[in-house]
């Protein structure tokens, strides 16, 4: 790389290639792999687990002060007060990679006092890495992203993600499709969130949006959108959007329009006015746009209350109910779906 890098982001580069590695050697031989399911259509491998592992390992290893976020193994390492939280999806479309569909990718994210500051989506099947650090762009490889141009809706390529999990309002969301596919030029759904924020970093989407998404599908690509020039918030245009399972993200002109549209489908509601047993506090379904003082004032930790509204995190592999099962690549019958947790 031509450019000098934050050593920051230099760490979480050497931490999501070695994570690469595991999955790209894994993805030779998918019939060896081991699934488990977590829930309805949403899948766990060996291979997330020891490609989160290798992550955590070299983070942990040059910065062992600092705390850890990731979708396999919550909180149980790294430091549990530090500032700076490692946000980790070890395997971004894991349903994709178990059927050998070719679109996953390695996402970490470096939060500093709840703000992003360092980003890396790791693209191992094409050897792509997007990389961002705050306030010195975004970047595929060496090439500087920019959003694209576009301020038509009718002349734009949107990105979006489908509700898969049992419980999920697919009513909702086909009225969003609607609304957002009579506008535009056309829809694609690959089935990896933090790519798509980077297509949309990159110009490839001009806007991008999807529900029922946690912190680590979507803490680094946010920033390859914002470092591009675009713009990412709730349904609402709040820029608050980390911990809400709602996002839309596009070039500015798109992503006004985009929030015109999604707007009334909003379920980002202030967690103090959610009523007790209501479906936006049921575990797994937290949308607090800000989380409740606590009784000296101070609003708590916004990681600490996403974990315990969504439920504590699963112990790694033996956590699930089902029993680990071989997956063959003529054993199609599961409908795809992404592999957010929850």
């Amino acid at each position: 790389m031509s450019q000098s890098l934050h050593p920051m982001l230099n760490t979480a580069i050497k931490a999501a290639r070695a994570a690469g590695a595991i999955i790209n050697r894994a993805s030779l031989d998918l019939d060896r792999v081991t699934v488990t399911a977590k829930s309805h259509n949403d899948f766990v491998t060996e291979v997330d687990h020891a490609a989160e592992a290798a992550i955590i390992d070299v983070l942990l290893g040059a910065y062992p002060g600092h705390g850890i976020l990731a979708e396999e193994s919550g909180r149980a390492r790294g430091a549990k007060d530090s500032e700076f939280v490692w946000i980790i999806d070890p395997l971004d479309g894991t349903t994709n990679f178990i059927h050998g569909f070719p679109v996953y990718a390695v996402s970490i994210a470096l939060a500093v006092r709840g703000q992003v500051q360092q980003a890396v989506v790791y693209d191992p099947a094409r050897n792509d890495l997007f990389y961002a650090s705050k306030g010195r762009g975004a970047f595929l490889n060496d090439k500087r992203l920019r959003v694209s141009k576009r301020t038509r809706m009718l002349e734009c390529l949107i990105g979006t993600g489908f509700p898969f999990r049992k419980g999920d309002n697919f009513k909702r969301y086909l009225k969003m499709f609607e609304e957002v596919m009579a506008q535009c030029a056309g829809l694609r759904r690959p089935g990896a969130a933090s790519l798509d924020l980077c297509y949309v970093a990159a110009g490839w989407y001009d806007g991008f949006f999807e529900t029922g998404l946690s912190p680590w599908d979507i803490a680094a690509g946010s920033l390859m959108v914002t470092e591009a020039g675009g713009l990412i918030g709730n349904f609402t245009g709040e820029a608050d959007f980390l911990y809400q399972r709602e996002i839309v993200a596009g070039n500015p002109r798109i992503y006004g329009q985009l929030v015109g549209i999604l707007s009334p489908y909003s379920k980002a509601i202030p967690a103090e006015s959610a009523a007790p047993g209501s479906s936006d506090s049921a575990p797994g379904h937290y949308s607090g746009r800000t989380a409740p003082a606590d009784a000296s004032g101070a609003a708590p930790d916004a990681t600490a209350a996403f974990l315990a509204a969504a439920g504590p995190a699963p112990e790694p592999a033996a956590a699930a109910k089902k029993p680990a099962v071989r997956i063959r690549k003529t054993d199609a019958a599961q409908p795809p779906g992404d592999d957010a947790p929850f």
